[in-house]
């Protein structure tokens, strides 16, 4: 949804609002919605797409086995590998010893067969193929190891605090592990940076070598709203399902760790989203970009200075709540140039029911170069009347 909230303008503005981040608060704003409901797993995240905002968790920051929840971070790495131009879909891959003796599920890839990059990323993500999986990582890297350390390079750069990865496939090791936050923080990146590759994840089966083996996410086949993510599954990590689901332009993500069985991954994580979009919604409340407001800017080339937002902010509230939302602005007075491109100066906030439930910088969406001696001149003059 997108709607744009009127904004009031506040009359003054302190320094303390430079840096401000988006903050999500005052969680006795949202007491409309009811409690969730009990899942029965050792952890799990319900998170909404646009916005960020956490509907439900338990246990969401404990360590946790995330089996082939893994092949999430080796495909955003292979993805990642791709834009670059490093690699492409059509390389041939030569499938190594190693590789192709792999335990656990399979894609039956043959060893000293050359397979395609594209068919070994369809072999990881819809059979999960521990064989496809470390092709791919040998392929990206060189060995599987070196792999499993640019995979914990990447988590640190995406905020993955509490991940450590020791294999490109999920196979059990007491220092490989990750949380349902940090999962739901990929798949939430992996979605916005690689739409064309997250496609894939929707497809209900892959026939390779003649093998045809289903998508083991349950839900791609009893919600039509489903269109991924990934399954996973030892007998140490338990039955596990990070999913995805857009419904009337809302995505919500459900990361489900460590349940009893493969049904029960799927109805869990099915409660958790029915519980998201039946009792909250998600708007667009401003674009990125998009000038809020103008405001003046002394001794510079140009007096005028658009403000706006770096991001687009998004909110997620209880359903039947949007009308009693307002948004405030706020600007710091006496901008003086130079202005840099994206420096903050004030803030968007709004509320819902008087309480603050959001806050983004009112960033310079243009830079202002240092005036001439007269412009500063005059200028100076005037800011003493100010």
């Amino acid at each position: 949804m997108t709607h744009s909230l009127q904004i009031r303008l506040r009359s003054s503005w302190t320094k303390t609002a430079f840096g401000w981040l988006l903050l999500m608060t005052c969680a006795s704003a949202f007491a409309q919605a009811p409690p969730p409901p009990q899942i029965a797993a050792r952890g799990y995240i319900l998170q909404d797409f646009q916005s960020g905002r956490v509907l439900a968790a338990l246990n969401a920051d404990q360590r946790m086995e995330p089996a082939s929840l893994t092949k999430l971070m080796t495909a955003y790495l292979v993805f990642d590998e791709l834009r670059s131009g490093k690699i492409k879909l059509g390389d041939p891959v030569t499938i190594s010893e190693t590789a192709w003796r792999t335990e656990g599920s399979r894609t039956f890839a043959q060893v000293g067969t050359q397979i395609s990059v594209e068919n070994l990323i369809k072999g990881m993500i819809v059979q999960s193929g521990n064989d496809a999986t470390v092709a791919l990582a040998e392929h990206v890297a060189g060995t599987e190891t070196v792999f499993a350390s640019m995979m914990n390079q990447r988590a640190q750069m995406l905020g993955m605090a509490n991940s450590h990865f020791m294999n490109s496939t999920g196979l059990p090791d007491p220092q490989h592990y990750t949380t349902a936050r940090d999962l739901a923080t990929l798949t939430r990146t992996l979605i916005r940076d690689f739409p064309q590759y997250y496609k894939w994840y929707s497809l209900r089966e892959f026939t390779f070598n003649g093998i045809t083996q289903p998508n083991r996410n349950l839900l791609l086949g009893r919600d039509p709203t489903v269109d991924g993510v990934k399954t996973g599954h030892t007998e140490s990590a338990g039955f596990c399902l990070v999913s995805s689901a857009l419904r009337d332009g809302m995505r919500l993500i459900s990361v489900v760790l460590g349940t009893a069985s493969e049904q029960a991954r799927a109805s869990e994580s099915q409660t958790l989203l029915n519980y998201g979009f039946r009792f909250y919604e998600t708007h667009r409340l401003y674009a990125a970009n998009k000038p809020l407001t103008t405001t003046r800017v002394w001794k510079g080339e140009t007096e005028q200075l658009p403000l706006g937002l770096n991001r687009d902010l998004y909110l997620t509230i209880p359903r039947g709540q949007y009308k009693k939302m307002a948004a405030a602005m706020s600007v710091t007075p006496q901008i003086i140039a130079p202005v840099k491109k994206g420096q903050p100066y004030g803030a968007v906030s709004v509320t819902l029911e008087g309480k603050e439930v959001v806050k983004q910088p009112l960033v310079a969406l243009q830079k202002v170069d240092e005036g001439g001696m007269w412009r500063r001149s005059v200028d100076s003059i005037l800011l003493m009347f100010e």
